[in-house]
């Protein structure tokens, strides 16, 4: 970063603004000045850096730990910030605030430029490009880097790449010092940085509203407190506008596809403490400028009855969309109705030819319902085939598959998660994989490789776990498929919805117009599991049965208050399943709650679990989480760089807390979280309901309370119960229990897909 101009001094490493003597553990703020002698670690993409400090009077260098721009060694520093013990380091500065101080001295000036921070420049180049401009050599970089040209022996090509690279960190530093300066954190600035690049200045000058939308960790009350830092008012019509697609943004993270435009007007007016009015002009004024899209909705019977539950009146409806998720719609809408009206071109006999086959060859016979699953298939470019545990969708799915290859179909198979697709591999013997791998998603374009113009080779592309693809998967599979290819989406369409926007699986099959095969036979083999019945009686409204022995495999214990089921969650975990099962506590048992919060939600019961199952190690703490090596976390966010995605589980394999630095394995995949990173990262040995979907795991322990009232409901119940391979414990409030089975909603969300395609659908077949 360029330094901070004026700072004067002489050549040494001033000592403490703020206070004298020795530092201690502590202390208030403090203000420091010193001399970089080692970069113990950094990292240029977030910003963190561990440096070895020489201040005036101070025997040894002092450890500054932070984030701040680069400051490689030679270069004057102050920091701002508090002095804390660290076990394995001892004493070391928490840096708040990091500046670069300009050089007073010929000395300090070639120690400065010739300490790496330039490329191309050492300590001859900086020797000689100091003799040639003297104490004024930072306002020729500044002003007029061209005369680099006059330097002996630099050449032209040289002096054009300093003058490059010194302008780009002046930019890093301008930045940080505009984005400090108004309210933003170093690890917030560095992000913004990273996100926006050379942009960042212009962009958080002029529209500063784009951070709470653009930059990971950075909601609207930051944004405001910036935007109202650089001069934008209360009334300013621009942050009108930015309260209304922040809170659309949020109710897309909810699940939702739009908000009915009198909602959304009164929640953002709330938010902004604004008129309605004004609320009302800024939605017009952001779809006349296209950053929304508005659709009235006629009433009528192919209105969803997603709406009519909302509560929302049909006659006058008006949808506001995100724009992406508007055009993701009416895309997957139209591309499902052209593929639905393509010809099937698999006859019904070899159809039977395949059944037959593949009965003899297995050994099994399939049910009625199984075997229209097949001709369905068949007969049909696009088929839906649904059903809870135990009821044959992977029988099925072979049995597809041997229809696939009799008719000599190129066949892919997918699935929405690593896990999942694993577990598909090891089903069918075939290989299965992520939808982002079949899709050939690009991390640095952000976009898939495959779409119409240049679709997959495949005739046929089989999905499992479809009940986890959000609409904007649903969208770029759609538009990856060939008009000549078939697509088998298998799923429960009784567990929750996606985690993203949208409820695909189940708008598909509330349309009408893609063909839907729905298993419900339970198998003799699944007869005997009570999970298998339990899940099936949920699914029915009827309460679970639990095993009286100590062989079962689904227990009911009942608590009613909050803070005894979190204590008998926590004795279950920790003592009762590892020693009655031989179950491992942190491998194999999952901790599924409706709630993050409260005595029994995911925080508090993952704080319990981690200080009795992996108290002690290598540690990194980020706000109000610690993250230990060997403690089971969860990504919280599409990270494409990185290719995890949210909700996927991994291990803790290592850590330096001097670096600040977590590697965590993913299905035998390791990856590198710096500090900037870590907010991406939580513990896992509690998580929400929602966050299970498309997981399996040998225990789950559920609590449902009354606390968690607003969140119970019986596919929410289900969907946990089903998580379960091997042992189910629900530690449970009967009533809370009652209320979940009465309550039949499904995740309601505000979709217009199923509306869309079967108008579409019925427009191609009328004549």
């Amino acid at each position: 970063m360029p330094p901070e101009r004026g700072a004067g001094g002489d050549a040494r490493p001033a000592g403490p603004l703020f206070a004298e003597g020795p530092p201690r553990a502590g202390d208030r703020m403090a203000t420091v000045d010193g001399e970089v002698a080692r970069v113990t670690y950094e990292n240029d993409e977030t910003g963190f850096r561990v440096l070895r400090v020489a201040v005036s009077g101070r025997p040894e260098p002092e450890t500054w730990v932070g984030v701040g721009p680069p400051a490689p060694p030679g270069t004057r520093v102050r920091a701002t910030g508090r002095y804390q013990q660290n076990p394995k380091h001892g004493l070391e500065l928490k840096i708040e605030t990091l500046l670069v101080i300009a050089p007073s001295t010929i000395e300090g000036l070639e120690r400065y430029l010739g300490s790496g921070m330039i490329h191309g420049i050492g300590p001859s180049y900086a020797k000689r490009i100091v003799q040639a401009f003297g104490e004024r050599t930072l306002e020729v970089l500044d002003r007029t880097p061209d005369r680099l040209r006059d330097v002996p022996g630099l050449g032209p090509r040289r002096a054009e790449a300093v003058a490059k690279a010194w302008g780009s960190q002046r930019a890093i530093g301008a930045i940080m010092i505009f984005l400090q300066s108004h309210g933003a954190s170093p690890a917030l600035a560095t992000r913004i940085f990273k996100r926006f690049g050379p942009k960042a200045l212009d962009l958080v000058a002029r529209a500063p509203y784009r951070l709470a939308l653009d930059v990971w960790g950075v909601g609207f009350k930051t944004a405001d407190r910036i935007a109202r830092s650089v001069g934008v008012g209360a009334d300013a019509p621009e942050r009108a506008q930015a309260g209304v697609l922040q809170t659309l943004h949020d109710l897309t993270t909810r699940g939702h596809a739009f908000s009915e435009r009198g909602d959304l007007r009164d929640r953002a007016a709330a938010m902004l403490e604004r008129e309605a009015s004004d609320v009302d002009g800024a939605i017009d004024t952001l779809a006349r400028d296209g950053r929304v899209r508005l659709d009235r909705v006629p009433a009528g019977p192919s209105l969803p009855a997603s709406l009519a539950a909302a509560g929302l009146d049909g006659a006058a409806l008006e949808a506001v969309y995100p724009v992406e998720l508007h055009d993701a719609e009416v895309r997957l809408a139209k591309r499902l109705a052209t593929l639905l009206g393509a010809r099937a071109e698999i006859p019904p006999a070899l159809a039977a030819e395949a059944i037959a086959a593949h009965e003899q060859r297995t050994s099994v016979t399939l049910a009625p319902a199984q075997r229209a699953a097949v001709e369905a298939a068949a007969a049909h470019r696009v088929i839906v085939i649904t059903g809870g545990p135990g009821v044959g969708k992977t029988t099925v799915v072979r049995a597809v598959l041997s229809l696939f290859d009799r008719a000599r179909l190129s066949v892919r198979l997918a699935a929405p998660t690593g896990r999942a697709a694993k577990r598909m591999t090891e089903a069918t013997s075939r290989e299965a994989v992520t939808l982002h791998r079949l899709l050939e998603f690009d991390p640095k374009a952000r976009e898939f490789a495959r779409r119409l113009a240049r679709p997959l080779e495949a005739d046929a592309i089989i999905v499992d776990e479809a009940s986890m693809i959000d609409l904007p998967l649903a969208d770029a599979l759609l538009q990856a498929i060939s008009d000549r290819a078939r697509l088998v989406l298998v799923g429960d369409v009784d567990q929750l919805p996606s985690v993203g926007p949208g409820a695909v699986l189940r708008d598909v099959i509330a349309s009408g117009a893609v063909p839907t095969v729905r298993l419900t036979q339970i198998f003799r083999q699944a007869e005997d599991s009570l999970i298998v019945r339990n899940a099936h009686r949920i699914h029915d409204g009827l309460p679970p049965e639990g095993a009286t022995g100590t062989d079962g495999e689904f227990y009911v214990i009942e608590r009613r208050e909050s803070e005894a089921a979190a204590a008998a969650v926590h004795d279950l975990v920790t003592r009762r399943i590892p020693q009655r099962f031989g179950l491992d506590p942190v491998r194999d048992v999952q901790v599924l709650t409706p709630m993050h919060r409260g005595a029994a939600g995911a925080i508090a019961l993952n704080e319990s679990l981690q200080a009795a199952l992996n108290p002690s190690g290598p540690s990194v703490t980020k706000g109000s989480r610690t993250l230990r090596v060997g403690d089971k976390v969860m990504q919280l966010k599409n990270d494409y760089d990185r290719e995890v995605y949210n909700g996927d589980v991994g291990r803790v394999a290592s850590v330096d807390p001097a670096a600040r630095q977590v590697v965590v394995r993913f299905e035998e995949r390791d990856v590198v979280y710096e500090d900037a990173d870590l907010d991406e990262l939580t513990l896992a040995y509690a998580t929400t309901i929602h966050k299970s979907q498309g997981s399996e795991y040998p225990c789950v322990v559920v609590p449902i309370l009354t606390a968690h009232f607003v969140m119970l409901s019986r596919n929410l119940i289900y969907t946990a119960v089903t998580r379960g391979k091997r042992l189910c414990v629900l530690v449970a409030d009967p009533r809370a229990l009652q209320l979940a089975l009465g309550e039949t909603r499904k995740e309601d969300r505000l979709t217009l897909l199923a509306h869309r395609l079967r108008v579409e659908h019925e427009a191609r077949r009328a004549p």
